[in-house]
């Protein structure tokens, strides 16, 4: 059986990294006490990926909350312009540090922060991604079209382009 380590594989990181790069937005899931998965709307902060997802969220939300019963979350990236989507999972951490908060502030969050850097409720949450999927057509829209009309006339199942599993932890 393979040992699994928090060390990450520095190929799969730099590909997830480049496949989510100018994504800004992102559907983070959790699950609720009874088991139900939510989720919601994020904004993911725009530093280079080094194998750990970060979002500004109220340290009192929902989402916290059940991101501290269950750490196990999941976060969905979709670019239909690129035909790329991403789906990360991994774990969830609270990060109160004042001064990680202040690096990756950008004035818009006054938005949900209207206390902005002062706000006392201000907090992160640090996603440590252990494995992610991706699927994606470099061709475009045309391309996916031509695949699947070729899969229709000929029977077989449609190419329409790349399927991988990253793992980002050995």
């Amino acid at each position: 059986m393979k040992q699994t380590t928090n060390r990450p594989q520095p190929e799969d990181v730099k590909k997830l990294g480049e496949l989510i790069k100018d994504i800004k937005f992102a559907m983070l899931t959790t699950s609720d006490e009874d088991g139900t998965l939510r989720s919601r709307p994020m904004t993911t902060q725009q530093v280079e990926f080094d194998g750990d997802l970060w979002f500004f969220t109220g340290e009192h939300s929902g989402l916290v909350q059940e991101a501290q019963q269950h750490q196990q979350v999941n976060v969905a990236y979709a670019n239909p312009d690129d035909h790329r989507y991403v789906s990360v999972s991994g774990d969830a951490e609270l990060v109160q540090d004042r001064a990680k908060i202040k690096e990756l502030w950008n004035p818009v969050y006054k938005a949900w922060f209207p206390q902005g850097l002062d706000d006392p409720n201000l907090a992160l949450l640090k996603i440590h991604v252990e494995k992610a999927e991706y699927w994606e057509s470099p061709g475009g829209a045309v391309v996916a079209l031509v695949g699947f009309a070729k899969a229709l006339v000929t029977g077989k199942q449609a190419d329409i382009g790349k399927n991988e599993k990253l793992n980002l932890t050995t």
